[in-house]
């Protein structure tokens, strides 16, 4: 007969054994689980596609929702207001022919008109004005004046302060060592490179020289005629932030300046 510590041994030995086995087991069932819930969802995000027809489709959609694919605006300006994209904008404007680009602006304060360079910044012209004739800046505010380096601020259509989310893309510098004057519109961004998007800044004095040891802000065009009087009028509105309040940056406006409509015209 066997002896009583070689039972104990043997015993050992199948206990050990019936715990690898139900191990195993409980893996298999895990494995085949996690298989079931992966082609689950794949069934699931191929049917989704199949019912949005794809992401290739220029199909433009009403704002509040996301435009597929960035399609360039219709030039007659009956594109629908569009605030949110996949994609950043494609090459819209025809800056090879030198064709002439001027923003018609009106405000609330009064109108102005901004000559576009599409000679030295023509992709940064490009997306405000693929921006513009998708109506993104049309009733928005100017947010913010610094008159600390003579700046007003605006397109932010989302939350209507800097910290705006933007239009779901960002654009790339273009060039550096910039030299800022008053007239100047200017690409804001992030302190980072490539964060430029829609938010801009107009330069309403000379103090914005102060940001020339930086230069990494885009200026791409400058006011026209009588239209730097009215950007002053806005200036001198300025109200220095609340406190605590961290959506302000320098100040606002005393009361509420509205962007009505940007209107491009191609010359």
């Amino acid at each position: 007969m066997p002896q009583p510590k070689r039972q104990r041994q043997k015993a050992g030995r199948q206990f050990r054994q019936e715990q690898i086995k139900a191990a195993q087991r409980r893996r298999k069932r895990r494995n085949q689980a996690f298989a079931i819930v992966v082609a689950v969802a794949l069934i699931g995000i191929v049917a989704f596609a199949a019912s949005r027809g794809g992401d290739n489709t220029d199909t433009t959609v009403t704002a509040g929702e996301t435009l597929p694919k960035s399609a360039c605006p219709k030039l007659d300006g009956s594109s629908p207001r569009t605030l949110d994209f996949k994609k950043k904008p494609p090459m819209c404007i025809n800056a090879k022919n030198k064709k002439k680009y001027t923003a018609h602006v009106s405000t609330t304060e009064g109108d102005y008109d901004i000559d576009l360079d599409t000679d030295k910044t023509p992709k940064t012209v490009n997306n405000f004005i693929f921006l513009s004739r998708y109506h993104y800046y049309d009733n928005t505010t100017i947010t913010r004046i610094d008159d600390s380096i003579e700046i007003l601020q605006g397109g932010a259509p989302h939350t209507e302060s800097i910290a705006d989310p933007g239009p779901g893309y960002t654009i790339d510098d273009e060039g550096s060592g910039f030299k800022y004057s008053e007239g100047d519109i200017v690409m804001a961004r992030a302190q980072g490179p490539n964060s430029g998007a829609a938010q801009y800044f107009l330069v309403y004095g000379n103090k914005a020289s102060a940001l020339n040891s930086q230069g990494t802000y885009v200026t791409f065009g400058k006011v026209k005629g009588e239209g730097l009087a009215v950007w002053k009028k806005i200036g001198a509105l300025f109200e220095k932030c609340p406190d605590g309040d961290q959506t302000c940056l320098g100040g606002h406006p005393s009361h509420k300046v509205t962007i009505t409509s940007v209107k491009i015209e191609e010359a």
